[in-house]
């Protein structure tokens, strides 16, 4: 089994987990995480969501959030070293985070998302794809020009939940396209576990045969139907060294539901329990991973004992096995 043998992971708890929250974290509780992520060794991590919070209000607290990790006593002597990323779908998003990088306090990256699917991706931004093409050959050389990295993410490279089936070469064309007009990395992601790790690995394969190093790439899945696991190995054994997961698996869509308030605009789960979608489990990976000596520069103990209290801020059970059964022993118990 080939596979490399040093990754890079990225948490994005605390944005695309916390998302599908159907009660409103506290921004205190999100605050910790974050700090808690950074102390743990992650130098990537996804704090909020620039849009509009009348859609997403779990994103109501994103100026207060990106302030409070800012002046952190207890990590601020980390945030040279972390990249800190805000989702920024449409203008307005992008122009908000330019805004805030201005005032000292706003994002080091942000990422812009394209569907190969028309359908899934009019839903997704509002627009068109060509007209989203437009619009971010605009926006990226802004963003760049106040101190700010840019993501271009590609998604439903396996499947839409809207029109089935896609071609996966496609995906690979956009990623080509992210890169010619200056995106300085690209998220492939599966956002609803419609990726098998055959297909996983077919598509990695393809697309460092097109790009030659994985370098500006990370593998983005979800775990909906088991699978989340066996698709980061599929990813690995194809040459994928960057990652990224969340604490417990949670995360997925918008939650439509809010702390008591219905939410217009996000639509319906793409499965009848909300509680199906989410995300690869951090500590799960950060463990499987660590049995296979590959290193991740990460504390897994810390990683495990955050995971415990995301699952206590979340109040419901969440998808890690690990923080139930912890690390397989490197050394003989005694018992």
């Amino acid at each position: 089994m080939n596979y490399p043998k040093k990754v890079t992971i990225g948490d994005i708890t605390v944005r695309d987990g916390f998302q599908h929250e159907e009660k409103f974290i506290p921004t205190e509780a999100k605050l910790w995480v974050l700090e808690q992520l950074i102390l743990a060794g992650f130098k990537h991590v996804e704090v909020s969501n620039f849009g509009n919070p009348k859609g997403m209000p779990q994103f109501q607290d994103a100026d207060e959030l990106f302030k409070g990790i800012h002046n952190s006593k207890k990590v601020k002597h980390l945030l040279s070293g972390v990249s800190l990323t805000a989702i920024t779908i449409r203008e307005k998003a992008i122009q908000r985070a330019i805004e805030a990088k201005k005032e000292g306090f706003g994002p080091d990256r942000i990422l812009l998302m394209v569907s190969t699917s028309e359908s899934h991706h009019i839903k997704n931004s509002g627009l068109s794809l060509k007209d989203y093409w437009k619009m971010a050959e605009e926006w990226i050389p802004k963003a760049q020009a106040a101190g700010i990295k840019v993501n271009g993410t590609v998604s439903t490279i396996w499947g839409c939940p809207i029109e089935g089936p896609t071609e996966m070469g496609k995906a690979v064309e956009f990623a080509q396209r992210w890169i010619n007009i200056g995106a300085n990395d690209v998220e492939h992601a599966d956002h609803d576990g419609s990726a098998s790790p055959d297909r996983v690995y077919k598509y990695y394969s393809m697309l460092l045969e097109h790009f030659g190093k994985p370098d500006k790439h990370i593998a983005h899945f979800h775990t909906t139907r088991g699978w989340g696991l066996a698709n980061v190995l599929a990813a690995l054994q194809a040459g994928m060294t960057n990652f990224e997961s969340t604490m417990g698996g949670i995360g997925g869509q918008p939650a439509n539901f809010v702390s008591g308030v219905p939410v217009s605009g996000t639509g319906a789960y793409y499965y009848k329990d909300p509680n199906i979608v989410g995300l690869v489990s951090t500590e799960d990976m950060v463990v499987m991973m660590d049995e296979m000596n590959i290193e991740t520069n990460l504390d897994i103990d810390k990683i495990l004992e955050i995971g415990r209290m995301v699952e206590k801020i979340a109040g419901r059970p969440l998808r890690s096995e690990c923080i139930k059964t912890g690390r397989i022993p490197k050394n003989l118990s005694g018992r």
